[in-house]
């Protein structure tokens, strides 16, 4: 009986293993096909980001403070001998359809001086994204969510993310939805100074993930009196702030505003009736309605509607601090259109979809 009991958990996590490798893959694909790194010469190109800016630390602000995985693919390359760099490059560019390969599509994985780094935050990014499903999967089972659909809604939320990434997306988006629902699973299961490496790593990422620690109190409440809550996010506040300043201080004078300002634009865009209605981009190679248009956040608004009642809580409490924060931030500094933006509800949506998901399973069960 043990054996077969430890057989089938053997089975389930390999099952999982490559579900959520093949969902990761897809959505990764999904999203470097649509933007890659902002390099010339492919879609997504930018002269405000390019991969090579990025590297060289010329890139604009606030885009430049996103260090984590340009630092490390520099450490990385200034560590490994040249002669397996050579090495590397040479056998990728020269091995059986590297021209038709979609990685050399892009003109600075071609360029030697940028392959290996290139490669390092290609690798590093799908990592993340692999990372994220098993951190939501986790968020899920930390909440007593039933298997079925904490399995099944870290890979919806894994194969929409490219869609989420209109208007604009980065290498930076997939380790950022990793670190937030590390946060949460790390509030929900340990005390809160094991949330201090994430939010750390997590400013590095980006520097945005300073405003999501206070949506963290509820779950610090749940633990704990209201001042040590309290002060468990006042002191992961200052670690994000102590990794945040200096990097800030270091690219002051990079071109660019540490925050840009565009609540004009987004008036225009809801003046714009046609836009929110009818905008289009294609997504997976499918030309579809942009995320943040009428249809699809009428979808979203029912699963809220639908989910709310049944969500926990905690995760109503995290979810209203985070739209108190998120909401305003959005309207004021990100671009129209941006759905990635919203990114502190990443994690809402997650058990949305979740507790609908177990209510849906749920009925077949339900005698008639």
């Amino acid at each position: 009986m043990v054996r077969n009991t430890l057989a089938s958990r053997l089975f389930f996590r390999a099952c999982c293993f490559v579900l959520y490798f093949v969902a990761a893959s897809v959505s990764f694909n999904g999203y470097y096909d649509k933007w890659h790194f902002g390099e010339d010469g492919v879609s997504g190109e930018d002269d405000r980001f390019q991969f090579e800016m990025m590297m060289d630390g010329t890139a604009f602000r606030p885009y430049v403070f996103r260090q984590m995985l340009p630092s490390a693919a520099n450490w990385i390359d200034r560590a490994v001998p040249q002669s397996f760099k050579t090495w590397l490059y040479n056998s990728q560019a020269a091995g059986t359809g590297a021209r038709t390969d979609p990685f050399f599509e892009s003109p600075t994985a071609e360029n030697p001086v940028y392959f290996f780094r290139y490669l390092v935050v290609y690798g590093g990014s799908f990592l993340f994204a692999l990372l994220a499903v098993y951190a939501m999967h986790l968020v899920c089972l930390a909440l007593d969510l039933p298997p079925p659909a904490a399995v099944i809604a870290p890979v919806i939320v894994i194969l929409l993310f490219p869609y989420f990434e209109s208007v604009g997306g980065f290498f930076y988006d997939y380790p950022e939805l990793a670190f937030l629902a590390l946060a949460v699973w790390l509030a929900l299961k340990f005390r809160w100074w094991w949330v201090i490496p994430v939010a750390a790593l997590g400013t590095w990422n980006k520097e945005s993930f300073l405003f999501f620690i206070p949506t963290l109190y509820p779950f610090f409440r749940r633990r704990g009196s209201r001042l040590g809550a309290s002060l468990a996010v006042a002191v992961l506040c200052l670690v994000s702030v102590a990794v945040y300043v200096p990097i800030r201080l270091h690219f002051a004078q990079n071109p660019g505003a540490a925050m840009e300002s565009h609540w004009r634009d987004q008036l225009q865009y809801f003046w714009h009736w046609d836009y929110f209605l009818l905008g289009t981009e294609k997504t997976y190679g499918v030309p579809m309605l942009k995320a943040f248009t009428l249809v699809p956040m009428a979808l979203l608004a029912w699963n809220v509607v639908r989910a709310w009642p049944h969500l926990p809580r905690i995760v109503q409490r995290h979810a209203q601090i985070a739209t108190a924060i998120n909401l305003p931030l959005y309207l004021l500094f990100c671009w129209p259109g941006e759905l990635r933006d919203l990114s502190m509800l990443y994690v809402v949506f997650l058990l949305v979809l979740a507790v609908n998901l177990n209510r849906w399973i749920g009925s077949f069960s339900r005698p008639e």
